[in-house]
């Protein structure tokens, strides 16, 4: 609070260096927000001629069947889905396809490639075994057709391996934790009923 017969003077400069800075901040984000923009707006529109390739063959899919997705999805990282378990997206690198299954022991790479055609032959190719397994199961009843095993998604093989080693130190402490409890009551109880060992002691002694 000024005191009586004091000036005040409005200090406008740092008014207007907060107002740069709030300028600047902003511009930066909006370069950020570009930058993000640019990434998915690419990373979807390379996934679009891959649709677009593949096409035909989404095309020739028997209309009553109804377990193909076929739908290129938005959001940060687009993907076009095939069914509910695969998907082809854009790996890091923003050049390569990578064709992905989730599975019960995880998610697997079917196809990693630059090149849109060797990812297009895989997806067409996947689709075919889905259509030819579909129809041996309403014929015969027969078990659905296995894949040959392909490569693990080294994004998810580490967590998997990672997790394996801490369950078996988990059930390693509890065992070790159980035998020093069991050496521990024998140790107690002998301890305990030691005068009463002694004359049994005695008497098996020949």
């Amino acid at each position: 609070m000024p005191e009586a017969g004091e000036t005040v003077t409005p200090i406008n400069q740092a008014r207007s260096k907060l107002s740069e800075a709030v300028r600047d901040v902003k511009n930066a984000l909006a370069d950020r927000d570009d930058v993000v923009v640019d990434m998915r707006e690419a990373h979807r529109m390379r996934l679009e001629l891959l649709a677009s390739e593949l096409s035909p063959v989404f095309a020739d899919v028997p209309s009553d069947i109804d377990f193909f997705d076929f739908a290129l999805s938005s959001g940060l990282q687009p993907r076009l889905w095939i069914d509910a378990v695969s998907h082809v997206a854009m790996g890091r690198d923003r050049r390569t396809y990578r064709f992905v299954k989730d599975t019960r022991l995880g998610r697997i790479v079917l196809a990693e490639s630059q090149d849109m055609k060797v990812v297009g032959d895989q997806v067409t190719r996947y689709v075919a075994e889905r259509l030819v397994e579909r129809q041996r199961l309403m014929e015969g009843g027969i078990e659905p057709m296995e894949r040959p095993t392909p490569q693990a998604d080294p994004e998810t093989a580490a967590e998997s391996k990672a997790g394996a080693r801490t369950r078996g130190r988990t059930i390693l402490g509890w065992l070790g934790l159980v035998l020093v409890g069991v050496l521990a009551g024998l140790a107690v109880s002998a301890a305990l009923f030691w005068d009463r060992l002694l004359p049994l002691i005695d008497t098996l002694r020949p």
